[in-house]
């Protein structure tokens, strides 16, 4: 039986994180080369792929051009999240190669973030743990907001969205979409108040987006929507770092027309120092490594939904 982890000619390849039980399952099955680290190795990836017939990625794989094109047997992608920015879904079309994301695995988790950065940025208490350490005592500085009341405008209103406005009625918010492809008469409205981008903005305390990163959505929050935000109001991304224009962000954050902002999507990912200086100084301000749909429930999920559509279409049951 040969080695699964260190193929020579695997039929699967990982190339980036996975939940261990999910990779076991398939490395019992097929014979499977799992590396976390061929992402940043890009010469050995594009050689791993060659007969490969199904690569599992995350979000910093980018599936096109040379890459693509040296996965010549591939008919599956199995995608360790839901975003498809990474992956030229149309050579992959053309190709009749299946690209499958996990769908609703990490809805929860993601939901649970936004709500939780909204609750601190509103309440604003986490800016007080050094000053406490250091025997302040800034009570009066520290008087913050209930989320209780608030609207909760949501840009995007799939299912992550859906999941977070079903998470921020419990906390008696008032919820407020924008989605200009949700049918009309889709039952989730019923939930939401429907409104444009502009009036959502202009009224809503928190601004939460959910919507991939296209042509048309790029910058869709520059420094004019920003302008038009509350002011006091805080905007969160956890959807695509490219949405949000990251130098008017900063800009607007400084000026304090923003009362925070929580980002874990970037323009360019890793973050790298030269990035993160325009963030520099900015207190009321939340940055995570692109971790609001990864917990540790979240990566069971993801991994299992993967396993199960890889091996849908390796087995040849689509």
């Amino acid at each position: 039986m040969p080695n699964r982890g260190d193929c020579r000619m695997p039929d699967i390849v990982i190339c980036e994180f996975m939940d261990a039980g999910a990779v076991a399952q398939l490395q019992s099955r097929y014979d499977t080369l799992y590396d976390p680290g061929l992402v940043d190795r890009p010469q050995e990836l594009a050689e791993a792929v060659r007969s490969a017939r199904a690569l599992v990625v995350r979000n910093r794989t980018q599936l096109r051009g040379d890459l693509l094109a040296a996965a010549r047997k591939l008919i599956c992608v199995g995608r360790l999240g839901v975003g498809l920015d990474n992956v030229d879904m149309e050579a992959c079309a053309a190709r009749k190669i299946a690209v499958c994301p996990a769908s609703g695995a990490n809805d929860l988790s993601v939901a649970e973030y936004v709500l939780t950065n909204a609750l601190i940025l509103l309440r604003g208490a986490y800016l007080s743990s050094h000053q406490v350490a250091a025997g302040n005592w800034p009570r009066q500085e520290l008087i913050g907001r209930e989320i209780s009341g608030k609207v909760l405008g949501l840009v995007g209103y799939g299912s992550i969205a859906r999941e977070t406005a079903r998470r921020a009625m419990a906390f008696r918010m008032d919820i407020a979409a924008f989605d200009p492809y949700l049918a009309d008469d889709h039952p989730d409205w019923d939930s939401a108040r429907r409104c444009d981008l502009d009036t959502l903005l202009s009224t809503s305390d928190v601004v939460s987006l959910h919507v991939p990163l296209t042509a048309e959505t790029r910058h869709m929050i520059g420094k004019l929507q920003l302008e038009a935000m509350k002011p006091q109001a805080v905007l969160i991304n956890a959807a695509r770092g490219g949405i949000v224009d990251e130098i008017a962000l900063a800009e607007a954050m400084q000026s304090g027309h923003l009362a925070g902002a929580a980002l874990d999507v970037f323009d360019n990912e890793p973050l790298d120092a030269d990035s993160g200086a325009r963030f520099a100084g900015i207190r009321n301000l939340i940055l995570t490594p692109h971790i609001a749909g990864l917990t540790e429930e979240s990566d069971m999920r993801v991994g299992s939904v993967t396993v199960s559509n890889v091996m849908r279409h390796l087995e040849g049951m689509t």
